[in-house]
């Protein structure tokens, strides 16, 4: 950029050269995808380490749930600010330009990293990640298909508990593989419409009675209770998946912030004017006021 001054006024001619180097803010988006799936994998295995089978040992679901949170925001800091940094510092030098243009274009250049670094996670690390972290979210999406299809999936346990006899000797009326799929599907609709019609709740009840020997209002008693049960496991995986959604969004701004902030210091350490521009020009101010 060159300014030529014609009469009485100046104008602006603009270089052909683009302001983005582009190898550098690639750079620097590949270093933060990888290192962020290095960091995932660590915390995962970290994570399942802390986790114990046992009862009462161990931290609870919720710590283990706002840790995971705080670490996503922690891998994407980290992450991004080595990638910012790259960007920054790798860039190619501009001279001829004012200091807040420079400023800008650093800043611009971590940001542009984080977000080539955050579309290339999506795309291409995106199933590397999922198979490493499985997640909530993902449980929580399965639950639903597998109802939705009506195979039973994740309802297979709520359906036996239906099926559940009092008594081990009690033999079942009617072929139990056929009022078991039936029951899966039933609980499917209901889980699909969000609650349990009173036709299909009469039929579930006749079923759970000819095949657990219950009285009609034992057997409409445990039908309301499992069908309760469907309901509050759903809502908490719903619930777990939208914590990990807001989780992930805080991570997301978190790297963007990291990520420009570090690019700025990597360009003004690049370009030698890193002291100058925070310490330095306070000195020069205080002397000239002085």
């Amino acid at each position: 950029m060159s300014e030529q001054r014609v009469g009485l006024g100046t104008y602006t001619e603009e270089t052909s050269v683009s302001a983005v180097s582009w190898a550098a803010v690639a750079a620097g988006a590949i270093a933060a995808a990888a290192l962020t799936l290095a960091l995932v994998a660590f915390g995962v295995g970290m994570g399942f380490s802390a986790v114990s089978p046992w009862a009462n040992s161990g931290p609870s679901a919720t710590t283990f749930k706002v840790g995971t949170g705080i670490y996503l925001c922690v891998v994407a800091m980290l992450a991004s600010t080595v990638g910012g940094y790259l960007a920054g510092r790798l860039r190619t030098k501009w001279t001829g330009l004012h200091s807040n243009e420079v400023v800008f274009r650093d800043t611009a250049h971590g940001f542009l990293a984080w977000a080539f670094a955050t579309v290339l996670s999506a795309a291409l690390l995106g199933s590397a990640t999922t198979s490493i972290v499985g997640g909530t979210a993902s449980g929580a999406a399965q639950t639903a298909g597998a109802a939705a299809q009506g195979n039973g999936g994740q309802t297979g346990y709520f359906v036996d508990a239906l099926f559940r006899a009092d008594s081990p000797a009690a033999q079942p009326a009617g072929d139990p593989g056929s009022q078991r799929a039936e029951a899966s599907r039933i609980m499917a609709k209901a889980i699909r419409d969000g609650s349990l019609n009173q036709a299909d709740r009469a039929y579930l009840a006749k079923l759970v009675a000819a095949h657990t020997g219950l009285a009609p209002p034992d057997a409409e008693k445990r039908v309301d209770e499992v069908a309760a049960n469907v309901r509050d496991a759903l809502d908490a995986a719903r619930r777990a998946a939208a914590h990990l959604a807001l989780w992930l969004a805080a991570s997301l701004f978190i790297g963007a912030f990291a990520a420009s902030l570090a690019a700025l210091e990597g360009g003004q350490l690049r370009d030698g004017v890193w002291d100058r521009t925070f310490r330095g020009r306070r000195a020069a101010e205080a002397r000239v006021v002085s």
